[in-house]
């Protein structure tokens, strides 16, 4: 379990609500631990979420802290709003960067969208009239229905990447949340000496695998197709822009795969590659193309004209 607002709650995955008295929370825990315990023919992802879970609820105090919207303890992971060294910092919108390193080229606002999506559902599901004095307050995030607080964990994944494109350098450029028409949106463009890609920035909450050219896994809405939305997606920036992208990249949070890069589709030709997110900054510095053959002057002016945001 990692601090991602989409996994599900400790409650969730006890299968209780959060009103449930002490002792049928540990009956809970007693019999979900039964049934996905490992040694005993369960799953044991499943079995180390129970684990996780039970550890921020297990105690009286624990479970006072989580309810009053503490983190949890730090995971190796990378969070949906943290950094690939895994320092989680929040459900905000992240602040503006003091330092003076040369960062990438960014246009649009990364996860700007999806908070848009995300505060006008939250404000659905309080009640519209209601006040609400802070909508990134942990505890009222954790108390929101699944559909809800994984609008906002799209929006931090959206941010992270970004972050990291960032770092990359003066000679990267990025645009972020570009407008797809009836497709959608693309949530990033990153353009670097090594190639033009489009990238979706995602978070399930939960594990996910590569079968039969899509991403499929328990916590994806039903009719979900990831891999299809970026390929539509980016083919309708292309026709607009006239340019091709050179690859197609889903990043996830490191805890839904095991594998660093995956491959969707046949290897010689993919269609797009699943990326852990800590991997990403390694695999945009991996060249695509021969040297030299990336024109980046010219396709920077040519999506300068031809972008336009969502």
């Amino acid at each position: 379990m990692s601090d991602s607002p989409a996994d599900a709650t400790p409650y969730e995955v006890l299968g209780v609500l959060p009103t449930a008295d002490d002792e049928s929370l540990r009956r809970a825990y007693r019999r979900a631990a039964r049934e996905r315990h490992p040694d005993l023919g369960g799953d044991p992802h499943a079995f180390r979420q129970l684990q996780d879970a039970w550890e921020q609820i297990g105690t009286p105090a624990a479970r006072r802290a989580y309810d009053a919207g503490a983190t949890s303890r730090a995971s190796s992971r990378v969070p949906a709003g943290g950094r690939a060294d895994g320092a989680f910092v929040g459900f905000a919108p992240p602040s503006p960067r003091r330092d003076s390193r040369p960062r990438a080229r960014s246009y649009g606002h990364p996860g700007g969208r999806s908070r848009e999506i995300f505060l006008a559902a939250l404000r659905e599901w309080v009640g519209l009239g209601d006040p609400i004095d802070d909508p990134y307050d942990p505890a009222l995030i954790r108390s929101a229905p699944p559909g809800v607080r994984r609008l906002i964990a799209e929006a931090l994944a959206e941010e992270s990447t970004a972050g990291l494109v960032a770092d990359l350098g003066i000679a990267v450029t990025v645009w972020h949340d570009v407008d797809a028409g009836p497709d959608g949106k693309l949530d990033h463009i990153v353009l670097s000496p090594n190639g033009l890609w489009a990238i979706e920035s995602i978070d399930w909450g939960g594990r996910v695998r590569v079968e039969h050219g899509e991403i499929v896994g328990p916590t994806l809405a039903p009719g979900e197709r990831p891999v299809h939305a970026l390929v539509r997606a980016s083919r309708a920036v292309q026709r607009v822009t006239r340019i091709r992208f050179t690859g197609r990249l889903l990043v996830v949070p490191d805890s839904a795969v095991d594998d660093d890069i995956q491959v969707v589709g046949h290897a010689r030709k993919p269609t797009a590659f699943v990326v852990r997110r800590s991997a990403l900054r390694a695999v945009l510095n991996t060249p695509a193309a021969e040297p030299g053959t990336v024109d980046v002057f010219a396709i920077r002016d040519r999506l300068q004209q031809t972008v336009r945001f969502i």
